[in-house]
């Protein structure tokens, strides 16, 4: 609608709109972050109800936003089969910060509010730690394997920590999100890890694992989910400024067999839990190479 504007001031109005949003939505959620305090768990319930509530319309107005200030051409392909009753294991490929918009603008209202496992360290950003708290969203602090061989007695202490958080989980569904790369695709990134696909990091299976363990019995469906950007990967100031044009998001669901649930510290289990990771991704590899030839052509 204003997409007319220059970039350098719809980028700047549409990040003081995003800015204004979250500080209009902060009280609330805080508020309620308080009132959930009581260990009453009907009570709580509601409360988690309620804050997931202001979680969905704060996201509502940042798509409004974007839809204002930019010409973004979706193409989005699996819609159709969701849920927002059913508990979601959400997968994807991660290449910029632009992601996370693009999941919320994608998924709002079609499956239950996506929540991000963090680092403890975030938990300390201004104004959104407090939110992240607030919303259930799980920290986390993981641990080397060279910290684990001089500290054996932390061993699977990482997996005691995801399953205590995935039990916040249990009364509400809920759609649980893991970058399975662990961190933003570069070129650099791609070189120094010699990863053997074409667009994409090595996964790392531990994340997806830990959640399929502490919550096998009550996740519902896996959603691998393919992001591609066919003018290149933008950054977040590209996407709220106008720059991108098209962003392609492929859905697909897929089912939680008995075989993706187990202990990752048994060895039988994370070799074949591994290999299934490493076919997913294989098939998402090839996923993207078609989608770059079908520009290309």
């Amino acid at each position: 609608m204003l997409h007319f504007l220059p970039r350098p001031l719809t980028g700047t109005l549409s990040l003081l709109l995003y800015i204004l949003n979250t500080l209009f939505w902060f009280v609330p959620v805080l508020l309620l972050a308080l009132l959930k305090l009581p260990p009453i768990t009907r009570w709580q319930s509601w409360m988690t109800y309620l804050l997931d509530a202001c979680a969905v319309a704060w996201i509502s107005v940042n798509n409004f936003t974007t839809h204002l200030f930019t010409r973004i051409r979706w193409h989005v392909s699996g819609l159709e089969k969701l849920s927002r009753k059913d508990w979601y294991l959400v997968l994807a490929n991660h290449q910029s910060w632009a992601d996370i918009l693009v999941l919320q603008k994608v998924f709002n209202r079609k499956i239950p509010f996506i929540k991000f496992f963090l680092k403890k360290e975030l938990i300390y950003v201004p104004l959104l730690g407090i939110c992240w708290w607030a919303l259930d969203f799980p920290f986390m602090k993981r641990y080397s394997k060279a910290f684990l061989q001089r500290n054996p007695h932390l061993q699977g202490k990482d997996i005691e920590t995801t399953r205590k958080a995935c039990r916040k989980f249990r009364f509400k569904p809920a759609a649980i999100m893991n970058f399975v790369e662990g961190t933003r695709f570069t070129r650099e990134k791609h070189d120094k890890q010699q990863s053997p696909y074409q667009n994409l990091l090595k996964p790392k299976a531990g994340g997806a694992a830990f959640v399929l363990g502490a919550m096998g019995e009550q996740l519902h469906k896996i959603l691998d989910i393919t992001i591609y950007y066919p003018k290149g990967i933008p950054s977040f100031w590209d996407y709220i400024s106008g720059k991108v044009r098209d962003i392609t998001v492929q859905i697909k669901v897929l089912p939680i067999t008995p075989e993706l649930v187990g202990d990752y510290n048994d060895a039988a289990y994370r070799e074949r839990f591994q290999q299934w990771i490493n076919q997913l991704w294989q098939q998402k590899d090839l996923q993207l190479s078609r989608l770059q030839q079908g520009v290309k052509q």
